[in-house]
């Protein structure tokens, strides 16, 4: 080889190693490339899945933390089988009154998956089923809500009986369905009503007023389409939000930021707070339930309000940040590019959130208004 290379003129061998140096630049600037395109398209997509969430919350489920632990499984399954995130708070809703969060089957999915009770074992699976089953449900009703949920209660039969007469959901085509079934199966002893007042009308198949009783865990409105909507009234934008922002200002130079803070009233007392319990507090002081004081989480409050549009942000609408994890800081906004939180370093105060600033670069979008 080294009397090969005594052979080659030096000139040439000069030329073909930067023609090598070149063709290696080349190659590794390419792949530099298409990485970073593949990590841009990757992060794009993810952008648009948070801040596009379909209204995540647009109602708000008033629920147990039992119940709200299983919100990210229901966020995960809903994106899996194509239904939108608006319906996760009516769906934590009827987890509550199907179970309370409790059990291995807290969406008691298991007879619309197998066809008999205590097939599922697994709180995932339920969850997973359960959803699947919601989305069927729903799209039989034509996105009747109160259809669906009566149906989810009563069976697919319940579709049909209604789409036979009328076309839409009412209580008293529920309790006559109850009448009906019932007269079908009493002889076997295995119905009895379980509410008392349902008695007098024979109508013990099922529950009649399983509607009511979802929707006793859930604040918010139905729209025409069928889809959860915010109260039409009231919100934290406007005067009510500068009432909030007014309650939490109160508490500038006078509290600590501490982990998991705020969450019981001697904590509360000695002013130890973290971002979401602050949260939580400021909302109290205006008459506002935004969720348990013992439960409260920057995740447990994403699900609460209205999405708005960052363009849209009013005073009083409620701000969130991608710190140790998505959605892990949460502030109240005050205008000018600023927010009201309590931070690591400070307690409560005013942040900015204006470009170049420590939570300006993490501000991810999602803004609620409750």
């Amino acid at each position: 080889m080294h009397i090969v290379l005594q052979l080659i003129p030096k000139k040439y061998l000069i030329g073909g190693t930067l023609i090598l140096l070149g063709l290696s630049g080349l190659l590794i600037m390419s792949t530099i490339v298409a990485i970073t395109g593949e990590f841009e398209k990757d992060s794009q997509q993810s952008e648009v899945t948070e801040i596009e969430g379909g209204g995540i919350g647009v109602g708000t489920a008033n629920v147990s933390p039992e119940v709200m632990k299983y919100q990210p499984l229901l966020e995960k399954y809903a994106q899996k089988h194509g239904l939108d995130a608006s319906y996760v708070p009516i769906m934590m809703a009827l987890m509550m009154q199907e179970s309370g969060g409790r059990g291995n089957d807290p969406m008691q999915s298991s007879e619309s998956f197998c066809g008999s009770v205590g097939c599922i074992s697994s709180p995932e699976l339920s969850v997973d089923k359960g959803v699947l089953h919601f989305k069927s449900v729903l799209e039989k009703a034509h996105y009747d809500l109160k259809l669906c949920l009566q149906s989810y209660n009563f069976g697919g039969g319940f579709i049909n009986y209604v789409m036979k007469n009328g076309g839409k959901y009412t209580p008293e085509l529920a309790i006559s369905f109850s009448q009906l079934q019932y007269q079908k199966v009493k002889h076997t002893g295995n119905y009895h009503c379980v509410r008392p007042e349902m008695v007098p009308y024979s109508a013990c198949y099922g529950d009649a007023l399983y509607v009511n009783a979802v929707l006793k865990y859930y604040t918010g409105t139905i729209t025409a389409d069928g889809k959860p909507a915010a109260p039409a009234s009231g919100g934290s934008g406007g005067k009510s939000g500068v009432k909030v922002i007014d309650a939490g200002k109160t508490l500038i130079g006078k509290t600590r930021y501490v982990f998991g803070g705020g969450r019981s009233q001697s904590d509360i007392n000695a002013g130890r707070f973290d971002c979401s319990s602050f949260v939580r507090w400021a909302f109290e002081q205006v008459g506002m339930n935004v969720g348990p004081m013992s439960g409260v989480t920057t995740d447990t409050l994403k699900t609460q309000g209205q999405a708005i549009n960052p363009k849209d942000m009013k005073p009083g609408d409620v701000v969130f940040f991608d710190t140790y994890k998505i959605d892990g800081h949460v502030g109240i906004y005050v205008g000018n590019n600023q927010f009201l939180g309590c931070q690591g370093k400070t307690g409560v105060a005013i942040a900015s959130i204006a470009k170049g600033t420590y939570f300006g670069e993490r501000f991810n979008g999602r803004v609620k208004r409750f």
